[in-house]
């Protein structure tokens, strides 16, 4: 390019160029497209020659120091199906005009550090690469339906409204990631649906004003790394981790019905997938994190796990399709509301609670309460009691304290395990007379069995008295059931001299009478303090 003239275009431009300035300075789209959709899809195997290209300097100047608008006019950027070639180069620049451009092809990558923009949109556009660190929006940025051959990055970008990334293609940079955005502000929503990557996405300690959705994308790990790598993510309302309901429009386009509107005819769930692991440690969420039908495609050989540790979260929607491979972890996340599917949870071994706290559990579907002991005894390959305690908390303050008991049941019988011989037997003597004290009823019928063969043996017995002529008659069934019950005195007991193994009877009922009495009065004491 040479010195502009008087009306700011300068000599060397070729056709193409000339008609993006003059567009630029109405505000009007520059279409170069030729009315072809094989040859106008910026993702095929068509050349665009000459009549099609411009030169990145050329969009440069336009956008950093461009003509004046013409009266009545706006500047603005608009191009459509046009071919940039050479490196766009807008690092640092304060670029004020609106910038919009559909379906158009970059040769080279597009390099935005600390660029300022007002709101800029790329819609379906074929990129090598998108270099944006630090750049700052005072509008929206979007990028949706894009395709970026060597990855995005937007480590600390600041996006003043709406980041709109919703159905683009990704593939890695030379370090395995797709998507780096860590650091990242959104002021207002970050919508990524049905978003394919095929490299990490990084969103290490980002924050987003509003909500969060990856519904139906499909992450992609490459070289080992995470599908999504997302620890101290903030969202200030609901991250959604969960299924899009997508369908053909006119055979051509998949579309994502907007939020809370019923499916059109013919729609298809589509679920967001996950083939790698996925972390989102110390995460905060405000409203929810929702994986319904989300599906974890973790690798056991590669320790791949889907890792919640530490999240914050008012409600947590686990009800997405159970991981054949990998953990989830749960250690130390605090949850208000569970909300869960019995058959999203993984089996032994694949599932860690420690230190996870939950204050109500809201079942999605039926949800027995020994597939909820199932649950617990997956979690802890190894005896630990808190996971037991936190679900008969639970339960408790929910007033099933029956369910709570059998859960403490459960905690007294894995214990049970990992004691020696001896405290083995006495165990499994305690759960088959008492259930270690937890079924109260079961205490009470032993009393009354114990009672009865009392009543039959003392019934044959006449015992000599202590003194003569003091005491009561002797009454067989009176005299064991004084025995049994501990405390109270019905008026036999203390009366009579028993000898020989009639003494080594009466010793062993009270003996039992102390402990089935104890349990049965635990058992009420429970009772009353729920009621």
């Amino acid at each position: 390019m040479t010195e502009p003239h008087d009306d700011g275009m300068p000599d060397g431009l070729t056709d193409p160029e000339r008609a993006v300035w003059q567009a630029f300075r109405i505000g009007r789209t520059c279409d170069l497209t030729e009315g072809v959709a094989e040859r106008d899809d910026p993702f095929g195997a068509a050349a665009w020659g000459p009549e099609r290209s411009v030169r990145a300097d050329v969009v440069a100047a336009l956008l950093l120091d461009g003509p004046t608008a013409r009266s009545g006019r706006v500047a603005a950027l608009k191009l459509r199906g046009v071919r940039i070639t050479g490196v766009l180069d807008l690092a640092g620049g304060s670029i004020a005009p609106y910038v919009e451009l559909h379906g158009c092809r970059f040769d080279n990558e597009v390099v935005l550090p600390e660029a300022r923009f007002g709101t800029l949109r790329m819609v379906g556009c074929a990129l090598p690469r998108l270099e944006a660190a630090r750049l700052h929006t005072e509008g929206d940025l979007h990028l949706p339906r894009c395709r970026v051959r060597r990855g995005i990055r937007l480590t600390d970008a600041q996006i003043g409204t709406d980041l709109l990334i919703n159905q683009i293609q990704v593939w890695p940079d030379g370090r395995g990631r797709a998507i780096t955005a860590d650091g990242m502000v959104v002021a207002q929503d970050l919508q990524a649906e049905l978003v394919e990557t095929h490299g990490e996405f990084s969103l290490r300690g980002a924050k987003v004003g509003v909500s969060l959705s990856l519904r139906g994308s499909v992450l992609r790990s490459d070289r080992g790394r995470r599908a999504l790598n997302a620890p101290q993510l903030t969202v200030e309302r609901t991250l959604y981790l969960n299924a899009a309901w997508v369908y053909e429009g006119g055979g051509q386009s998949t579309a994502t019905p907007p939020y809370g509107v019923a499916p059109v005819r013919d729609a298809q769930r589509k679920p967001a997938e996950f083939h790698g692991g996925v972390r989102l440690d110390d995460g905060r969420f405000g409203d929810a994190v929702d994986l319904n039908h989300a599906r974890f495609l973790l690798s056991g050989a590669r320790r791949e796990e889907l890792s919640l540790r530490r999240i914050v979260t008012p409600e947590l929607r686990f009800n997405g399709e159970r991981p054949e491979e990998g953990r989830v972890v749960l250690n130390g996340a605090k949850v208000v509301t569970l909300i869960d599917l019995s058959t999203s949870w993984p089996g032994p071994g694949g599932l860690a609670l420690s230190g996870f706290v939950y204050e109500n559990l809201v079942p999605y579907g039926h949800f027995p309460l020994a597939r909820r002991i199932e649950w617990v005894a997956a979690a802890t390959p190894e005896y630990a009691p808190e996971p037991y305690e936190r679900l008969a908390t639970v339960l408790r303050n929910s007033g099933e304290d029956a369910d709570a008991r059998e859960v403490l049941l459960a905690k007294q019988r894995r214990r049970r395990e990992t004691l020696p011989l001896a405290g083995k037997l006495w165990g499994y003597v305690q759960d088959w007379t008492v259930a270690y004290g937890y079924r109260p009823g079961r205490a009470a019928l032993w009393m009354a069995v114990l009672w009865a063969a009392g009543t039959l043996a003392f019934s044959r017995y006449d015992p000599v008295p202590i003194k003569e002529g003091e005491g009561p008659a002797w009454n067989g069934t009176l005299y064991a059931l004084d025995l049994l019950l501990p405390v109270i005195t019905l008026g036999q007991d203390g009366y009579w001299r028993l000898e020989g193994g009639w003494q080594w009877a009466a010793a062993v009922l009270i003996l039992l009478g102390w402990i089935l009495a104890t349990t049965v009065a635990a058992g009420a004491t429970r009772l009353l303090r729920r009621g």
